[in-house]
């Protein structure tokens, strides 16, 4: 579909794109652009808003903010807030949050009172929490209503965006239990909705962080989950879909911090704006490389004399390395999903134990038996192997405790995990090396 979007492009068969565009949906349009350049991008969307804004803002949203952007900075003010206008106000708040503040607040003013409210209301709560990304349009009943009386009240609502749960409220707008459209359906009309109704609700507030919303919408099977104040009053909700793209921005921040770069670093961000955002990681990553070149340097005579020991140093680092990632990648992978706690760290860190030992020694199996073909002497194979099974068994434990710490220190975990493991395997490893090479050299082959 792609392919035929970029013939017409090229052919300036604008009218046909429209054409084609206009039986597709978001996520299809979307898929396609993301397979084109960015200047075929800013012609489907210049298309897209000229034809359906509509269509444009839900593109937009499936986009998310890194693509979105790009397209709505090429755009004016005015255009801009034609599309943001067209979208529901929890998506129109995480990307007027975005825009410079001259642009967000230009396009503020074209919204009318209620709309522009709504979002500011929005971008009054915190990033990543559960005030910023609710629909604060929500649907309730009043406790009092009997059954019959409620299904009329849904029947006759202007706008009713979802209706997975039904939240019931009472005069003062406090939450006090939710009933689904089966349970209305299947009780007598003049039932009162206060006997039908469940009362042990699952809710959020406001300031609950992003990702503990994700937990809880997975953990308990939800389609929604509805959001209230300090007071328990109703003030949003927030569905599924919503969820899925925090679950998508969770665990790409994650992946990115496990890497060392920032969340908001993507392709579309200025050179000297990468630039200063990587630097200060690859400073930190230079000192602790310092020091594992220091364990070598204590260890100098030793290579001056057997100098094919360099030849190994880049293998124990290696493995240890990218074992203390297989398990620096499942811990955080647990603490992000709540599947691991401070509790059950002894348990954990038994089995990474028992982990790291066993691969360890397959490991050392095979790097020192290829270490004594290659050189012909069984102890230079002996302090390879003996380092390997050394360096692996540190890296499972380090790999669990330092996530572990981290989170008990209230620090992300993803963000400086992988520079405390991979400074721990490297010095453990030249150091083993090194150490089991220095005490043994008299066996060693000069």
């Amino acid at each position: 579909m792609a392919g035929s979007v970029q013939k017409l492009l090229r052919r300036n068969a604008y009218s046909h794109v429209k054409n084609l565009l206009a039986k597709l949906r978001a996520a299809d349009i979307s898929s396609i652009m993301l397979e084109m350049t960015d200047r075929e991008q800013r012609s489907v969307f210049s298309i897209l808003m000229e034809r359906d804004r509509q269509l444009a803002a839900e593109t937009l949203k499936v986009l998310g903010l890194e693509w979105g952007l790009a397209l709505l900075l090429q755009r004016s003010s005015e255009e801009i807030g034609g599309v943001i206008r067209e979208m529901e106000s929890d998506a129109a708040a995480a990307f007027i949050s975005a825009l410079p503040e001259e642009v967000a607040q230009e396009v503020l003013e074209q919204m009318d009172s209620q709309e522009s409210s709504e979002v500011q209301e929005l971008l009054g709560y915190p990033e990543e929490t559960a005030g910023r990304i609710m629909t604060p349009n929500v649907f309730s009943l009043h406790e009092e209503l009997t059954v019959g009386e409620a299904i009329q009240t849904i029947q006759t609502a202007q706008e009713l965006e979802m209706v997975f749960y039904l939240y019931v409220v009472d005069e003062r707008n406090h939450l006090v239990g939710v009933v689904s459209l089966r349970q209305l359906l299947m009780v007598a009309p003049t039932s009162p909705l206060r006997k039908v109704m469940t009362t042990d609700v699952i809710t959020v507030t406001t300031d609950t962080d992003q990702e503990e919303v994700a937990n809880q919408v997975a953990l308990y099977d939800l389609l929604a989950i509805p959001v209230v104040d300090d007071s328990n009053k109703l003030v949003g909700t927030i569905t599924v879909d919503d969820v899925i793209d925090v679950i998508k921005d969770e665990a790409t921040e994650d992946i990115f911090y496990l890497a060392g770069v920032e969340a908001d670093d993507h392709i579309h961000t200025p050179a000297l704006t990468s630039v200063k955002k990587r630097l200060p990681w690859l400073i930190v990553n230079l000192a602790t490389a310092l020091l594992a070149a220091t364990v070598v340097a204590i260890y100098e005579p030793t290579i001056a004399r057997f100098s094919f020991l360099a030849v190994f140093l880049p293998v124990v680092a290696g493995l240890g390395g990218n074992s203390g990632t297989q398990t620096l990648t499942v811990m955080v992978r647990g603490l992000a999903l709540g599947e691991v706690s401070w509790e059950s760290g002894k348990s954990i860190l038994l089995k990474e134990i028992k982990v790291g030992i066993n691969n360890g020694i397959a490991i050392g199996i095979i790097a020192g038996t290829v270490a004594y073909l290659w050189k012909g002497n069984y102890m230079l194979g002996l302090v390879l192997g003996g380092a390997m099974t050394i360096n692996i068994v540190v890296a499972g434990v380090v790999g669990t405790l330092v996530p572990l710490i981290l989170k008990k220190l209230t620090v992300d975990p993803a963000i400086a995990s992988s520079i405390f493991v991979t400074t721990f395997t490297d010095v453990v490893g030249f150091l083993s090396f090194l150490g089991l090479a220095t005490f043994l050299l008299q066996y060693l082959p000069v």
